[in-house]
C-alpha cells in the first residue's frame, strides 16, 4: 500500500497519470498480457460492453474505446486470483467481517456456488441444483410473496433483468429495490413529470453542435472518464462549457486525452470549464433560479428596448403550459435570498445566466450531487424550466443528459425492474404470459429495508451489488438483513453484503460481462442499454473464472423453474438462446420491435425518446413549467459547536462501493480513505488544523446516534460550512428518514454533521484496515 499522505495535484486529469494507473492495475491483477488484450475487446462490435459506467460509445470501430475507470472495472473482473472452497475454509465469517472493503474485493473472483454453515461459522460449496431448492423452498413457505425482497444491481443485462422481473411477478410480488433508487430515481421522477420521459433526450452526436454544455453535480474525471472526451472537443470547437459543483474536481478544469500525442509529449492538456462555480451543497436548485431571474431580466429589457427577446414565444406558446405562473414565481424571488441558498453571488449568478442567453443550443447534465438531495426531484424541474425558456428540448444540440452510473442501470428500468411499475405494461405481461401480475406498488430501497427491520420481509435475493455497502443507515440496514430467513447474493467477488446475512444464506457466483457464455446453442452475446437509450449487443472473450460459474440469465431461469411448479413459461428451454429471450422482449415492449435484426447492427439501435421529438407524453400533452419553493438556506457553520453538511463521494480508486485501491489522485490523497475535506476557514475557525483527527456525528433529531470515527481533516476547495468524505464509510450517517421528496433516494449529499475530535483508541464504525497489496 502507498504511504499516507496528501499531496495536492496540480496536472490535468487523464495524461500520464491516467496509463500510469491502466498498467498498475493490470499488473496488480497479474494480467498484463491478457489484460491487454482484453481491453482491445472493450466497448467493440464483436466484444463486450465495459461493466463500469453507462456513457455511451462514440466510435464501435475504435481500438480503444476505454478509459482508466473501465480498465479498473475489466481489470478487477479478469483478475487471476481466485476466491474458492479452500478461502472460506481459512476464514470464518466474523474474521473476514474484520477486514476492509478493498481486501475482501481484492481477493478475487468466486468459483463456487457456497452456503452459510452456522455450527462453524463459514460458507461451505453446495451444487447448484440444491441451491436452487433451498431458495425455492423458502419462497414457497412465506406466507405472502410480499415477504420476498428482490434487488437489482445496474450491471445486469436486458436479458437477464427482462426473465427476473418475469419470474418475480408470476411469483407475486412488485418488490423490485433497484440502485436507481439510490441514485437517479429523482431523474425518472422530474423528467417524467416535466417532458412525459424519464430520460436524457440527447446522444452524442448533440454535443458536437451545442454552443453550451452546463454541469450540475457530476465529476467524470473520476465517475465517467469517456465523458471527458466529448467536452474536451466541444471546449476545443469554442462551446462553453460551465459547471456547478462543491468541490474543484480536477477533470473539469483540465484534461490531457492519452490518445492525443502533442498533449502527451508537452504535458500539456486543454481546459475544460469556461466557468466554474463552487455552489454550496444543495445550493443548485437556487442557483437555477437565479440563472432563470437573469434571463428573464434580460428578456424584459430587450422587449422594452424594441430587440428581438430572449425567451421562445413560439416554442412556449406550442409545447408547453405554466410558464406564466412561473415566471411569477421567479420574479417574487430575491437576490438576497438566492444568494444565501446558492452560496453564490449576483454577480456569479449573472455570469452564469448570461452564458446561457448567449448560446443558441444547450445541453444539461447533472449526476448524483443533484439527485441525492431533499428537493433533488424540485431541482430538476429547474433545470428543465431553464431549457424550456428558448426552447432547447428536442431540438438538435440541446436536451437533458442526465448521467447514470451502472453500465445497465437505465436498461433494466426498462426492462421492468420497477417497483412501481404501469398497468399497460402489466396488462403485456398478462396477454403473453398467461397470468395475472400483481397491482400494488411494492417496496424500493427504503421500503425494503424497513420491510426487513419490521419483520415483514423474510427472504433478500440481491441480483448483483453489494447492498449493505450502497445503502443508508448502515446500523439499521445491517440489523435489517441479518433478521432475514435468507439472505441470497449472486456476485462475482466477494463483498460485505456476504457477511451480513440471514439466518440462511448463499451466495451465487455469475459469469462477468468479460467472460464467454456458453449455452446449447453455442455461445450467447447479451444486450444492455447506455445513458442514451442505445441498446447494444456484449460478448465476453474470456475463459470463465471457473466451470462451476453460471450467467445471470441462467440463475434466474433455474431459480424460477425450481420455483414455480406450474409456470407456463419454458424456462430452461429460454436460456439455450438468448435470442429466445429478445423475442418475448419484443413481444412485450413495442419499442423493440425488430429486435434481434436491429442490436445486429454495430453499435446497436436508439430506443425512441417522445420528448426527443417534441411529442410531450404528460397528462396534458405539453411540456410543464413546474414551480418550486426555494428551500431553506444552510448557513455557513458557525458556534461551538456548529453543524456542517456533509456530501458522501467517491474516490478516484472506486466505483460505487467496489474500492480498487487507497488513493484519490485528483484530489491529492494517497494510502488511505478516511478523510474529510473541509475550507481552511473552518478549521481556522475550530482551532484545528490540517492533518487532525475528528469523528463525525449525524446531526439528527430522530434519538438514534450516527456516528463514524477517526478521520483525518483535510483542507480543500470547498465552500464554508460544506464538508466531503468518502462513501461507503459514511454511508451509516446518512438517516433511513432522509430521502428526496417524491423519489425517497437517500440525501446522501446533504447530511447535517457535527465534527468532534477524535477519541484516543477509539474503534472505527467500519473496517479500515491497511490495503492488501
Amino acid at each position: 500500500m502507498s504511504s499516507e499522505k496528501i499531496r495536492f495535484y496540480s496536472r490535468p486529469a487523464g495524461g500520464w497519470g491516467a496509463l500510469k494507473s491502466v498498467a498498475s492495475q493490470l499488473l496488480h491483477q497479474d494480467i498484463p498480457w491478457k489484460g491487454a488484450r482484453t481491453l482491445l475487446s472493450a466497448n467493440q462490435p464483436d466484444g463486450f460492453d465495459c461493466p463500469g459506467c453507462a456513457w455511451p460509445d462514440k466510435d464501435h470501430a475504435s481500438t480503444f474505446e476505454f478509459c482508466e475507470n473501465g480498465v479498473k472495472a475489466v481489470a478487477a473482473e479478469a483478475t487471476a486470483r481466485r476466491v474458492g472452497p479452500e478461502f472460506f475454509a481459512r476464514h470464518t465469517v466474523t474474521e473476514l467481517l474484520e477486514e476492509s472493503d478493498f481486501f475482501l474485493e481484492d481477493q478475487g473472483r468466486l468459483t463456487e456456488p457456497m452456503v452459510y454453515d452456522a455450527l462453524t461459522d463459514r460458507y461451505r460449496p453446495i451444487a447448484w441444483d440444491d441451491a436452487f431448492a433451498l431458495v425455492a423452498r423458502h419462497l414457497n413457505a412465506l406466507a405472502s410473496p410480499d415477504q420476498a425482497i428482490f434487488y437489482t444491481s445496474g450491471r445486469t443485462s436486458n436479458e437477464a433483468a427482462f426473465l427476473y422481473q418475469l419470474f418475480v411477478r408470476e411469483f407475486g410480488t412488485n418488490n423490485f429495490p433497484d440502485c436507481s433508487n439510490m441514485c437517479h430515481e429523482p431523474s425518472g421522477v422530474g423528467l417524467k413529470q416535466s417532458i412525459g420521459v424519464g430520460k436524457g433526450t440527447v446522444t452524442l452526436d448533440d454535443f458536437e453542435l451545442a454552443d453550451a454544455i452546463f454541469i450540475f453535480g457530476q465529476n467524470p474525471g473520476t465517475n465517467h472518464p469517456r465523458m471527458l472526451g466529448e467536452l474536451r472537443r466541444a471546449a476545443k470547437r469554442g462551446a462553453a462549457i460551465v459547471s456547478f459543483n462543491p468541490l474543484r474536481e480536477r477533470g473539469l478544469e483540465k484534461f490531457a486525452d492519452p490518445q492525443d500525442p502533442l498533449e502527451m509529449l508537452t504535458g500539456g492538456g486543454t481546459r475544460i470549464s469556461s466557468d466554474y462555480f463552487t455552489v454550496r451543497i444543495g445550493g443548485d436548485l437556487a442557483a437555477v433560479m437565479g440563472m432563470i431571474k437573469h434571463v428573464l431580466e434580460l428578456d424584459a429589457a430587450a422587449r422594452a428596448a424594441g430587440r428581438p427577446a430572449v425567451l421562445d414565444d413560439a416554442f412556449i406558446a406550442e409545447h408547453t403550459q405554466g410558464c406564466a405562473e412561473f415566471v411569477d414565481d421567479i420574479r417574487a424571488q430575491s437576490w438576497t435570498a438566492l444568494e444565501r441558498a446558492s452560496g453564490l453571488s449576483e454577480a456569479q449568478l449573472r455570469k452564469a445566466g448570461q452564458a446561457y442567453a448567449d448560446a443558441g443550443k444547450v445541453i444539461v447534465c447533472w449526476g448524483m450531487g443533484i439527485t441525492q438531495h431533499r428537493h433533488s426531484v424540485a431541482t430538476i424541474h429547474m433545470l428543465v424550466n431553464l431549457l424550456l425558456l428558448r426552447g432547447n428540448l428536442g431540438r438538435p444540440g440541446a436536451g437533458v443528459c442526465p448521467v447514470r452510473g451502472h453500465s445497465n442501470v437505465q436498461g433494466d428500468r426498462t426492462m421492468g425492474i420497477y417497483e412501481k411499475p404501469a398497468p399497460a405494461f402489466l396488462d403485456r405481461l398478462r396477454e403473453v404470459f398467461g397470468f395475472e401480475p400483481p397491482r400494488e406498488p411494492g417496496y424500493d430501497t427504503i421500503g425494503a429495508i424497513e420491510a426487513m427491520r419490521d419483520g415483514k420481509a423474510r427472504v433478500f435475493f440481491g441480483m448483483g451489488g453489494n447492498f449493505a455497502m450502497a445503502t443508508p443507515d448502515s446500523a439499521v440496514t445491517w440489523a435489517a438483513l441479518q433478521r432475514c430467513e435468507l439472505t441470497v447474493h449472486v456476485s462475482t467477488k466477494l463483498n460485505r453484503s456476504h457477511l451480513l446475512h440471514g439466518r440462511e444464506a448463499l451466495i451465487l457466483p455469475c459469469l462477468g460481462r468479460t467472460e464467454i457464455d456458453v449455452q446449447a446453442a453455442g455461445p450467447q452475446g447479451v444486450t444492455v442499454e447506455d445513458s442514451m437509450s442505445m441498446v447494444h449487443l456484449s460478448s465476453g472473450i474470456n475463459p470463465p473464472a471457473s466451470t462451476h460459474l453460471l450467467s445471470e440469465p441462467a440463475i434466474v431461469a433455474r431459480l424460477a423453474a425450481a420455483t414455480l411448479a406450474h409456470s407456463r413459461v419454458s424456462w430452461l428451454w429460454l436460456i439455450e438462446d438468448y435470442a429466445r429471450i429478445r423475442t418475448l422482449i419484443e413481444r412485450v415492449f413495442d419499442d423493440f420491435e425488430g429486435f434481434a435484426e436491429r442490436v445486429a447492427v454495430p453499435g446497436g439501435f436508439r430506443l425512441r425518446n417522445p420528448a426527443s421529438e417534441r411529442e410531450w407524453c404528460t397528462a396534458s400533452g405539453k411540456a410543464e413549467f413546474r414551480r418550486a419553493a426555494l428551500p431553506a438556506a444552510f448557513e455557513p457553520a458557525q458556534g461551538a459547536e456548529p453543524v456542517y453538511l456533509l456530501a458522501t463521494v467517491r474516490s478516484h480508486d472506486q466505483y460505487n462501493t467496489t474500492v480498487y485501491g487507497m488513493n484519490d489522485r485528483y484530489r491529492g490523497v494517497y494510502g488511505q480513505r478516511r478523510v474529510v475535506f473541509i475550507h481552511p476557514e473552518d478549521l481556522a475557525a475550530r482551532g484545528w488544523r490540517d492533518g487532525d483527527r475528528v469523528d463525525l456525528v449525524t446531526a439528527a433529531d430522530d434519538g438514534s446516534t450516527r456516528r463514524a470515527e477517526d478521520f483525518r481533516l483535510v483542507a480543500y476547495d470547498i465552500p464554508r460550512g460544506c464538508l466531503a468524505s468518502y462513501y461507503p464509510e459514511t454511508n451509516g450517517l446518512v438517516p433511513l428518514s432522509s430521502y428526496a421528496d417524491e423519489a425517497r433516494t437517500p440525501a446522501s449529499k446533504s447530511v447535517p454533521v457535527k465534527l468532534v475530535l477524535a477519541r484516543a483508541g477509539a474503534a472505527t464504525v467500519q473496517p479500515r484496515h491497511a490495503a492488501h497489496a
